[in-house]
């Protein structure tokens, strides 16, 4: 069993901070991409950014200079540091891994939420 268990969400205001945290736990063999997702109230989820066990990244337009992925292969963790956030940042943030166990699949987490104030 592979569980991904999301961290460090909260309330802040508007122009504050927040690093959101992912575990995978399990009988892991390798993790390949790590991607943050999220959903706003009566939105769809949509991709806000993701990172190749190379380090490579890429980010939503919409969060292209405020937020920063990175991971730690070691620790089968990936961070999401949000800076400036915006009251339209609001949202569960959900994490996903494409993980090795028997074969290769993506999991998801149970989420996270994010609130920011005006």
């Amino acid at each position: 069993q592979v569980q991904l268990v999301e961290s460090g969400g909260g309330l802040v205001h508007a122009g504050g901070s927040l690093r959101l945290s992912c575990t995978a736990s399990g009988n892991i063999r390798s993790i390949q991409t790590m991607t943050w997702y999220r959903q706003a109230p009566g939105k769809q989820r949509e991709l806000v950014a993701h990172i190749t066990s190379g380090g490579s990244t890429e980010n939503a337009d919409s969060v292209k200079g405020r937020f920063t992925i990175s991971r730690d292969n070691a620790k089968n963790t990936v961070y999401l540091q949000m800076n400036s956030l915006k009251p339209e940042d609001t949202a569960v943030y959900y994490c996903n891994a494409y993980i090795l166990v028997n074969l290769w699949q993506y999991y998801w987490g149970k989420g996270t939420l994010v609130t920011v104030s005006s």
